[in-house]
């Protein structure tokens, strides 16, 4: 636990400002809160409600950490965070399921790269079993594969539910239609953010949970990221016959890419998702093909990264914009793990955006990035499994805010120190 010392109240609105209240930004704050009972925290959303973005939008799983490389933040997190998550939903009675799920090979060339995977899920310690074609049909019918994994901690669950409890939980002063515009930050004394509304906020340390915008955001503070975020449109359909799909089924990723793939997903309410692909989208919340934010655009295509993902990966994206765009393309791939399903039985869904970030030779960035400046902390890089892991991320990222609170103890309106 951290110790709250109180000291004169100066000029502050806040100790800490948390600016983004999607999951993570939830979760810090209600870490924080947690640790340091008694410290004032602030979080700012621009939209009028939690987990508009990546939180809302994503397909509700609650990822094992088979895929991520073993001691990396995303192997450690989702491990962990995939059983407290259970636990939390439990404990607040927030919809969820522990489903377990199948990771199926199509094809030959798939197989070694599966037992790859059960080698790595038993490395981060997660429980595995292989399965033979006719054991995949006892787990899904419909399924058809040449092999297959069973991961037994695979669920679901109601992320924007769990974002809103933690915004309750928390005790934070949640300030929802507020979208940062300035911030003047001063080592020595603090950080003011004004919103588009002309509010003021003033706070001792800001974290940085921005998600789509993360990036820019940080340029604000005047903290140069090394990173921008390219976004890419996850676009879904939704299965007109659910009884088609039982539970969750994915394909073999591909581990040369962060993303896994057309997966089917039967979610809370009984439906069943299909996707997502992976696009790119022309503006930081380009949900759709029409949606074109030119500046948002520009700054994209002038990032050096954007140019040499492009030319290192243009087959794969082909693919992926062949899929965006012809429907029957996108019933090819999922009828390599589902046969039976038809054109009709796809429906349109709403997509959603990943903040993906990269680097300037075009290396996504694969692990949680979260980097610092004065008075600042900064999560750069929280696309999936970031839901998942969002407690022990938030716990991360709350312990190097409440360190930065405490080096400044002195200062101002109420200091944590361990």
């Amino acid at each position: 636990m951290w110790e709250v010392v109180q000291v004169p109240v100066g000029a502050y609105d806040c100790d800490v400002l948390v600016v983004g209240g999607g999951i993570v930004g939830l979760s810090t704050a209600y870490a924080v809160s947690r640790a340091a009972p008694g410290t004032r925290v602030t979080v700012l959303e621009k939209e009028p409600g939690p987990a508009r973005h990546q939180t809302g939008r994503n397909s509700g799983v609650i990822h094992s950490g088979i895929y991520y490389r073993p001691g990396s933040l995303k192997a450690r997190y989702a491990v962990r965070g995939a059983a407290e998550m259970v636990k939390f939903c439990a404990e607040y009675g927030i919809e969820h399921a522990v489903t377990g799920k199948l990771i199926v090979a199509t094809e030959r060339a798939e197989l070694p790269r599966l037992h790859a995977l059960v080698q790595r899920g038993r490395e981060n310690g997660i429980p595995v079993r292989e399965l033979g074609p006719a054991q995949i049909t006892e787990y899904e019918p419909e399924v058809r594969g040449l092999a297959a994994i069973h991961v037994g901690t695979t669920g679901v669950c109601d992320f924007t539910g769990v974002a809103r409890q933690l915004a309750l939980a928390s005790g934070a002063d949640v300030r929802y239609g507020a979208r940062v515009v300035r911030v003047d930050r001063r080592p020595e004394r603090g950080v003011a953010v004004r919103t588009a509304a002309g509010d003021v906020v003033r706070a001792r340390v800001l974290v940085n949970c921005a998600g789509l915008h993360c990036d820019e955001l940080a340029r604000l503070t005047g903290d140069e990221p090394g990173v921008r975020i390219v976004p890419f449109r996850g676009e879904y359909y939704e299965l007109a016959r659910p009884e088609l799909v039982r539970g969750l089924v994915y394909p073999v990723p591909d581990p040369a890419f962060p993303f896994l793939g057309v997966h089917l997903t039967r979610g809370i309410d009984g439906g069943v998702h299909i996707g997502p692909n992976a696009v790119p989208a022309l503006a930081r919340e380009g949900y759709g093909w029409h949606v074109v934010r030119p500046r948002e655009l520009a700054g994209t295509m002038a990032w050096p990264g954007s140019w040499a993902i492009a030319r290192r990966h243009w087959r794969y994206g082909a693919g992926e914009l062949r899929r965006s765009l012809s429907k029957r393309a996108f019933l090819a791939a999922v009828r390599r793990l589902l046969p039976a399903v038809e054109a009709e039985d796809l429906v349109r869904a709403p997509a959603g955006v990943r903040a993906q970030a990269v680097l300037r030779d075009g290396e996504l960035v694969d692990d949680f990035l979260i980097k610092e400046g004065p008075r600042a902390v900064h999560v750069l890089n929280a696309p999936s499994p970031a839901a998942t892991a969002s407690l022990p991320i938030g716990r991360e990222v709350a312990r190097r805010a409440l360190e930065m609170l405490a080096a400044v103890g002195g200062e101002g309106a109420s200091a944590a120190r361990p």
